[in-house]
């Protein structure tokens, strides 16, 4: 596209007729009056969040607060993670009373042990290394629970 000089726009607009040039001045103020009545929206700007009285103020979506079912879902969420914790506490603390417990009777059993003789093993050593297996199955049990959620 051509561009005039500056010096040769003038000229064609005072070579212009008196009313066409007032029928230019018309129109050009007619198109600004016409962009100002326009909302932002509409030439493609940001919305107006000036308060007006026939049109409410939408807040962005960042901005939205939850309605009733995000709020639901939500304390189901949080109510779930609590439960889970809760049932986690309760784990970690009869492994570390099993664990304790474990320590005694493995104890008892290297005590047990040392006082027989090589060749022989009494009834009572016997059914304390059953007792160890059986807790020490029932810890590795519950450290598979604690690990995670389902």
């Amino acid at each position: 596209m051509h561009r005039s000089p500056p010096r040769l726009l003038l000229f064609r607009l005072r070579s212009l007729s008196p009313v066409r040039l007032a029928a230019a001045c018309l129109l050009v103020s007619a198109a600004i009056w016409v962009c100002a009545q326009q909302s932002p929206t509409q030439l493609g700007g940001a919305p107006n969040m000036s308060p007006t009285p026939n049109k409410p103020i939408l807040l962005p979506e960042a901005n939205r607060l939850p309605d009733a079912n995000d709020r639901m879902l939500m304390d189901q969420q949080q109510t779930k993670k609590q439960k889970f914790e809760a049932a986690n506490a309760v784990r970690r603390k009869q492994i570390s009373d099993d664990a304790a417990k474990l320590l005694e009777l493995a104890t008892e059993l290297k005590a047990s042990v040392d006082k027989t003789d090589r060749d022989t093993l009494s009834l009572d050593v016997i059914r304390k290394a059953d007792t160890i297996e059986r807790l020490a199955k029932g810890v590795k049990e519950k450290m598979k629970l604690t690990v995670g959620a389902s």
